[in-house]
């Protein structure tokens, strides 16, 4: 039977860091695995999330399943982190689920659900597991325009023309901040112009969350979503625990699904509940109970958004330091985008080619489209990019 199997590509980026292992040379520089790293190149356990395990092993006292949707302490601690009350409680129907991946697939599988011919608009380029969930569950994603090599900013001449396609029972997805792969996020104003889309076309939004507080911080990065939620009708949303709590290993998300109103919320968390159980059951429990402690101790809360605090600070501090060297070394601001983009990633905006080029001849390991994640550098490493980029003549 399995001889009827057909080989699926390698993941590029497992790929590429394979290669990175392999390589003997000590000026070698990843930027191509997407998990935060400090200074030393760890992804350390947050100084909250510690000490929050330690409070669960002392007073936990049974293994016993939460629930189809997961505790519901941590879904009203996440609405609340996201969402702030800017709509009532009684309208989000919400999930755990294994990872924000876990939550992009449910929300696919709810959208397929709804309206079998539905499409997904994605940004182009986007975070490549969208597009692959897509197609594998048969979804149609149509590409709308964002990111202009050129300026290496949003191309917001063309998103809203192509926005304007999309019809009532298509999907628009929307990276809530800190856009995967490149960096650059809309403003305030192009925001508003992207709902007053959605609202004319009656297309349901979804928003993608993987990176609050990896901006410009916890609220500030939440605050296109809580405008856009306050805006529409409906709307569905993805967030992430692994980048703000570190948890990546412990595969902890949430699918929040915005109704107009709480009948249509009891439908929408009837679904949710529905869709854990035909995929995984009950969601996994261990990350969702460290988030749900953390966020309600004041002081583990504090500390961990002073941690946070300091991640995100450190990040801008190495795109000032990577756009100040680029200058320096060029004699240009053309790399200024750098210190303008927020989050981990940046796309650097050049061909497959050159970035082959800075693999082979430097040593700098990124992913083919140019996405580089700038928590792989240090102060160290930091001039070595820079040489590298100019000598490769990117």
């Amino acid at each position: 039977m399995f001889e009827t199997l057909k080989t699926q590509p390698a993941d590029k980026i497992l790929a590429l860091m394979q290669m990175y292992r392999e390589d003997p040379r000590d000026t070698k520089v990843d930027l191509g695995v997407g998990v935060y790293k400090d200074a030393t190149g760890l992804t350390p356990v947050m100084r909250a999330v510690k000490a929050a395990e330690q409070k669960i092993w002392e007073t936990q006292d049974t293994k016993v399943y939460t629930g189809l949707i997961g505790d519901p302490a941590y879904s009203d601690a996440m609405i609340e982190l996201v969402l702030d009350g800017v709509v009532a409680r009684n309208t989000i129907a919400a999930a755990a689920t294994p990872g924000g991946t876990g939550a992009v697939r449910q929300a696919f599988e709810m959208i397929r659900m709804a309206n079998a011919n539905a499409r997904v608009f994605v940004s182009n380029p986007t975070w490549p597991n969208h597009l692959s969930i897509l197609s594998y569950i048969g979804i149609e994603a149509v590409p709308y325009r964002y990111f202009d090599n050129e300026t290496r900013g949003v191309d917001f001449d063309g998103m809203p023309a192509d926005l304007k396609t999309a019809k009532k029972g298509d999907v628009v997805l929307l990276h809530g901040c800190c856009h995967n792969p490149t960096g650059a996020n809309l403003n305030a104003a192009e925001w508003d112009a992207v709902i007053e889309v959605l609202l004319e076309t009656g297309a349901t939004p979804m928003i993608d969350i993987a990176y609050q507080g990896f901006g410009d911080g916890l609220a500030e990065d939440a605050a296109a979503t809580r405008k856009l939620v306050a805006a529409v009708p409906e709307c569905l949303i993805a967030a992430s625990c692994s980048k703000n709590f570190g948890i990546y290993r412990e595969r902890t998300g949430l699918l929040m699904a915005i109704a107009a109103d709480p009948a249509a919320q009891a439908l929408n968390q009837g679904t949710l509940a529905y869709l854990n159980r035909q995929n995984y059951s009950f969601p996994p429990d261990h990350g969702a109970r460290i988030v749900t402690t953390i966020l309600t101790d004041d002081a583990l809360r504090s500390d961990w958004m002073a941690e946070l605090e300091e991640v995100r600070l450190g990040m801008l501090d190495l795109r000032k330091q990577l756009a100040t060297e680029l200058q320096r070394l060029s004699g240009s601001d053309r790399f200024g985008f750098l210190a303008q983009h927020r989050g981990m990633f940046s796309l650097l905006g050049t061909s497959p080619e050159k970035v082959e080029l800075l693999r082979k001849e430097h040593g700098i390991y990124m992913v083919g489209d140019s996405r580089m994640n700038i928590a792989g550098l240090n102060a160290d490493t930091v001039p070595v990019l820079a040489k590298a980029i100019i000598d490769a003549g990117v």
